[in-house]
């Protein structure tokens, strides 16, 4: 890996001199000689000089019966961070005695001083003029953020305050005019050209040729056997007389499911957890039956690959109205679901670029799966209603129930799509090879339904607007920032992961972050980040900023709601199979005190996003936070990234684990020793800038962009995360992989999940301590 020095000016570039060698006009060397000729005079041995600008005399001799008084290079008021070019008021001082003579005279004493007087006054008026009049359209306000130095409070304002509720709804809508008579290639295309309007001039449209299995001409059907009733997944009964059909209705189906018709008994699974299906399975042979399955608690797809595993023929998936936030609003909708784990399912590993090979793969799963509404589930359960004052009770079929059998219908097409997504680029100045990415999408599950995607594009535009107008007034990041709007995302997130794949070596080494924008406006009820263990501190900073709002909107205040959890959405690919450090803020619609996991695996088609903000001030403030957020990782010479918190979340996940072993529990001390170690003799000299070098902070940096990549195992439970840092969900505080190993009782699979975890552990003190080993080997240089 190659270094270079850089330099860290915003505006234009600045080069470091060495003060000792600069030219200075021969006649203030002779004055500067002579007066160092006068001053020696006995008389003057305190004479000092003030307020001028000094620099560090590198050959200058001090007598031995001096009492001289050390010269200290004075540190930037700004703070730890800051770049001594930045700051247009940042002068070094230091005073020193004038050596004693007895060969001057009263007379040319008096003469050189006024002389001098005179000269230093000129200079200061000229220099001052100069500096108000030519540079102050060049160089940042001398105030900074508080808390990161390397901001400048105005251009932190400007940005912050040309992101305006009014200019996110005129975005909004013009996207939803789109939306709603353009197809995916013209909408990629008609978000390219308003990025290219704004002035974001490196704009791409990337496109891949991938499988999608879309809903057939009809719609799926259930027909209970015992009653002879034919029904829609959303619990209606079939109608072969309405046509056309409504799109809800085509597009209630399951993504790459099996295909056919399966007549089978319905066996209640519940939650579908191992606990769940060894009760089903003790009670009835499960063998070719269909499965009634609730969605939440674990990833959709390891569930169906236990239901696959037991031998099960079919499955009806659907949500409990108890696990909704709005119990009656979805009573009676069905949904979509994709059966994708991620990319092209006909180019597993590689892009689906011009000239690839491409897979028979018409679906993922042996299994029949159609999703259907909980009024047909509660129908099929022959579950008792619940009347309006009454607790919810969870559906579930009575011990006493009979047997109901069911015939299950699913059709489905399979069709070779070109998808594209748009990719722009806003370069840095001083590390323009490292790329903090920002991603929405611009695609829908229901044809001609903005409301999944809209919300992100229009704050995903609203940024670049706002940090395009700031480089046209002459600020440039430090780090290159890549906007992304993807295509395909419903089906399984294909369009990032086909381009993460093309892009992957380049990411790996380059990639800085991943800040996530796929659904930030899912409700209106309570803020939430979700952040990787390295930056849930920087989330949790901006979050607190921008309490005030949330604090307006909810009349209290509460502490950041901050969580390392796998999350739906493009984000997957980033944070799952690289390793690289992911952020996203989103409002969603919590009940209180519930935290159900993976229901967003269900696609409801919903209303859009103006109907839960009609103002748009959640779409405000997410695009502040997230705006506060991408400045620091984009201007801070040092990433605000913190080791230490990823240390200390895998020091709590295994201690929260009472089945650890203490050869873990050894590693991951001495994981923190070199973490802190870390710390303290690298990151806090970064800190200072008379200790901080170009070389050692970009050294620093990348120990600190890679850490996480020591986190990814080899191969996870389908649905998990292959990075074992991310959590199933906010209950399982341990590592999720350990706690499937267990809860799985094979000792095989245990044993080797947890030398999984513990080479992760080891990999990452290594990587740690290597970064130390060569900051140490290293010689230090000057700036």
């Amino acid at each position: 890996m190659a270094y270079r020095k850089v330099t860290a000016d915003h505006s234009m570039p600045l080069h470091s001199r060495d003060l000792e060698n600069e030219d200075l006009p021969a006649t203030a060397l002779e004055l500067e000689w002579d007066m160092e000729k006068e001053l020696e005079e006995p008389h003057f041995d305190q004479f000092q000089l003030d307020n001028t600008v000094h620099h560090h005399l590198g050959n200058s001799t001090q007598s031995t019966d001096l009492d001289m008084e050390p010269i200290q290079v004075s540190v930037s008021p700004q703070g730890r961070f800051e770049r001594l070019q930045e700051d247009p008021d940042y002068v070094s001082h230091y005073t020193r005695q004038a050596p004693k003579s007895n060969h001057t005279n009263w007379f040319k004493v008096a003469k050189y001083f006024c002389v001098g007087s005179c000269l230093f006054i000129f200079g200061l008026l000229i220099g001052y003029y100069v500096r108000n009049t030519c540079r102050s359209d060049i160089l940042p306000s001398n105030e900074t953020t508080p808390g990161h130095p390397f901001i400048s409070s105005d251009l932190y304002q400007n940005i912050i305050q040309e992101i305006r509720a009014k200019n996110i709804e005129t975005r909004f809508r013009d996207f939803k005019q789109l939306s709603a008579k353009e197809e995916e290639t013209s909408l990629a295309r008609s978000l390219a050209e308003r990025w290219t309007e704004l002035g974001l001039t490196d704009v791409h449209l990337v496109n891949y040729t991938v499988l999608l299995s879309l809903p057939g001409s009809t719609p799926n059907t259930i027909t209970d056997k015992d009653r002879g009733q034919c029904f829609l997944p959303n619990g209606q009964p079939c109608d072969t007389d309405t046509k056309p059909y409504h799109i809800d209705q085509l597009y209630s189906y399951a993504a790459y499911s099996a295909k056919g018709v399966l007549e089978a008994e319905v066996i209640d699974v519940q939650y579908g957890t191992l606990d769940d299906l060894i009760q089903a399975h003790a009670a009835t042979n499960v063998a070719n039956k269909i499965a009634l399955l609730k969605l939440g608690h674990v990833p959709l797809l390891y569930k169906l690959s236990l239901l696959a595993e037991a031998g099960f023929g079919g499955v009806l998936p659907y949500v409990d109205p108890c696990d909704q936030p709005n119990d009656k609003h979805f009573l009676e909708k069905a949904f979509g679901i994709t059966l994708n784990p991620g990319g092209d399912p006909s180019t597993p590993g590689y892009p689906g670029i011009d000239g690839i090979y491409h897979e028979n793969q018409p679906n993922l799963t042996t299994l029949l799966v159609q999703p259907i509404s909980a009024s047909l589930a509660k129908q099929l359960l022959i579950a008792p209603g619940t009347g309006a004052d009454v607790k919810c009770i969870p559906l579930a079929m009575p011990v006493t129930s009979a047997k109901r059998t069911i015939t299950l219908h699913i059709e489905s097409d399979i069709e070779y799509r070109t998808i594209h997504n748009v990719i722009g680029y806003l370069k840095g100045i001083t590390n323009p090879d490292r790329y903090v990415l920002v991603g929405s999408h611009h695609d829908s599950w229901y044809d001609k339904n903005g409301g999944e995607w809209i919300s992100g594009a229009a704050i995903n535009t609203e940024l670049i607007g706002s940090l395009v107008t700031q480089v046209r007034n002459g600020w440039q990041p430090d780090r290159t920032t890549v906007f992304c709007s993807w295509g395909g995302s419903a089906f399984g997130n294909i369009g990032s992961y086909e381009w993460a794949e093309e892009m992957r070596e380049v990411l790996e080494s380059n990639a800085v972050a991943y800040v996530s924008l796929y659904n930030p406006v899912r409700g209106n009820g309570s803020l939430h980040a979700i952040a990787s263990p390295s930056l849930q501190q920087l989330a949790a900073e901006a979050i607190n900023k921008r309490l005030s709002l949330n604090c307006t909107r909810r009349g209290k205040c509460s502490r950041p709601d901050v969580s390392s959890v796998q999350t739906q959405g493009d984000v997957d690919f980033f944070a799952n199979q690289l390793g690289i450090p992911t952020m996203e803020f989103a409002y969603r619609e919590t009940k209180t005190g519930e935290k159900q996991s993976f229901l967003s695996e269900a696609l409801f088609p919903v209303d859009s996003s103006e109907t839960l903000d009609p103002s748009f001030n959640v779409h405000e403030t997410v695009a502040k936070l997230t705006a506060e957020a991408l400045l620091l990782m984009v201007n801070e010479p040092v990433l605000p990234f913190s080791a230490l918190d990823v240390v200390l979340d895998v020091q709590n996940k295994l201690r929260v684990d009472k089945f650890t072993s203490d050869q873990l529990l050894a590693f991951a001390g001495r994981l923190r020793e070199s973490a802190q170690l870390f710390q303290s003799d690298e990151m806090r000299p970064a800190n200072d800038p008379k200790e901080r070098d170009t070389m050692h902070v970009r050294m620093l940096n990348d120990v600190l962009q890679d850490l996480e990549k020591n986190f990814i195992i080899p191969q996870a439970p389908l649905g998990f995360y292959r990075n074992i840092l991310y959590a199933l969900d906010e209950r399982t505080p341990q590592f999720s992989v350990l706690k499937e190993a267990q809860d799985r009782g094979k000792p095989n699979h245990l044993n080797k999940t947890v030398n999984m975890v513990l080479n992760c552990i080891n990999s990452a003190q290594k990587h740690i301590q290597t970064g130390l080993d060569l900051f140490e080997n290293v010689p230090k240089r000057k700036n």
